[in-house]
């Protein structure tokens, strides 16, 4: 597949890196030639300098050409013009990302549409609305939802109290049947493992689990921990991020938002009226404990720093807060914050990846989410008609080693997959795939 790639930052960074590792041509625009050589040093790509809202830059890029278009810049407007008017230039799909919830509105949407951008997204609105469910289920690290919230993948840490450590994963099925849940992976010293039924669980391994809504309390109670009522509420930076959560839970919990900008406190006070807004700078530690941060039941960092979201973080963890939340946004520094007791990170990179990623799929896949501990993937299939899934039951498939079919949506029917299983056309189908596996499993639904 052709792909262009409008910005370098870090969002069109990665996407490159990403994209071009799974053997896409790929091409990047940016102003700034110091950029695109960071990207050329990092991934097989052809980089263009120039301004991806004229026609010279675009044409220069091949855009009539292209299969897919995506615009990330940090100028939504820039994202806008490039992704409409490389659409008009003949590229077969265009996508933008965009900073104004207002653009997601169904009426406002449709008018995108018609201007020739085929999907808009806003990572900042994902990344809150992934806080706000972790807030709601805080037993897990990661929440995902798939079919409308039919099946969920949920991951946990164990702890040595965890009825499961020390066993293995026949010696927990196997004296049930029916099981509501099926264990996906599991994540151990960084390498994820795709579990058989003689591999055993241990002391601190995350375990990724598909379930249906009505089991995930008691797939909690195998991380030996229980969810926490979150009453009070600390949000460490007036972002995007930050504001949304705060806008969406301040009637329904006690919130204090600290932000080190005294303007921008200022301004959040007038907008957010049941929030209380402290100026302090949350590095600081006596401050933070003055503003009552050990009555927290939850605390969540989403400052534009990840070296202070990580800091108060720990201090927070350190301070008894239950439920902690770090947004991180270098990747390097996200095996080391959750090895440091970080219980979630969330990261804009990976949230836009889940975004795109399945728009460079031939396979119609409904959902895709790219996991932030593990270097996996999530799908989220729709079986066509004759495709080689529906031809065996699904121990005779010869799926991949390194991908596990979680479950299935079958209209209002959910089956949490199991060997003897058939799958039928139109079936919604779950799989957890590690890298080397994701280009291999879409020819089994297509």
């Amino acid at each position: 597949m052709k792909i262009v790639i409008a910005g370098a930052g870090e969002v069109g960074s990665h996407l490159a890196t990403m994209l071009s590792g799974n053997g896409h041509d790929i091409v990047v625009i940016d102003d700034e030639q110091k950029l695109l050589d960071e990207i050329s040093g990092m991934a097989d790509v052809v980089t263009i300098e120039g301004d991806c809202t004229t026609f010279a830059t675009l044409k220069k890029a091949s855009v009539r050409k292209a299969d897919l278009f995506i615009a990330v810049n940090h100028e939504e407007n820039i994202n806008i013009i490039s992704a409409m008017l490389a659409k008009q230039l003949g590229a077969r799909k265009s996508i933008a990302r965009i900073d104004n919830n207002e653009y997601l509105e169904p009426n406002n949407k449709e008018i995108f549409i018609n201007m020739g951008i085929d999907y808009l997204f806003y990572p900042e609105k994902v990344a809150a609305r992934e806080v706000i469910n972790l807030l709601g289920n805080t037993a897990t690290t990661e929440y995902v939802d798939f079919s409308g919230g039919k099946l969920v993948l949920v991951v946990f840490k164990l702890d040595a109290t965890s009825p499961l450590v020390h066993k293995s994963l026949s010696q927990v099925t196997n004296d049930q049947k029916n099981l509501p849940y099926r264990t996906v992976a599991i994540s151990r010293a960084g390498e994820t493992i795709i579990p058989r039924g003689d591999d055993v669980f241990q002391d601190n391994d995350t375990i990724y689990v598909i379930t249906n809504q009505e089991s995930i309390q008691t797939v909690m109670e195998f991380s030996g921990k229980s969810n926490v009522e979150i009453n009070n509420l600390m949000i460490l930076g007036g972002s995007r991020i930050g504001v949304r959560i705060a806008t969406e839970l301040q009637d329904q919990v006690n919130v204090k938002l600290v932000d080190y900008n005294a303007e921008k406190a200022y301004k959040l006070a007038e907008t957010l009226e049941k929030t209380l807004i402290i100026n302090e700078d949350g590095r600081n530690t006596d401050s933070m404990l003055e503003e009552g941060l050990t009555n927290m039941d939850a605390f969540v960092a989403v400052t534009g720093r990840s070296e202070t979201n990580i800091l108060a973080a720990l201090l927070a963890k350190r301070m008894g807060v239950k439920k902690v939340i770090a947004e991180v946004e270098n990747l390097n520094y996200i095996s080391l914050a959750e090895s440091m007791g970080i219980d979630t990170i969330i990261n804009k990179k990976l949230i836009t990846a889940s975004n795109i990623f399945r728009f460079t799929m031939s396979t119609d896949v409904q959902a895709i989410k790219c996991l932030t501990g593990s270097d996996a993937e999530v799908l989220e299939f729709i079986v066509k008609p004759n495709s080689p899934a529906t031809k065996a039951k699904i121990k005779d498939l010869d799926f991949p080693r390194n991908a596990m079919i979680g479950g299935i949506v079958r209209g209002d029917k959910i089956f949490i997959a199991e060997g003897g299983l058939e799958i039928n056309a139109y079936d919604r189908v779950v799989v957890f795939a590690l890298p080397d596996a994701i280009a291999r499993i879409g020819k089994y639904f297509n």
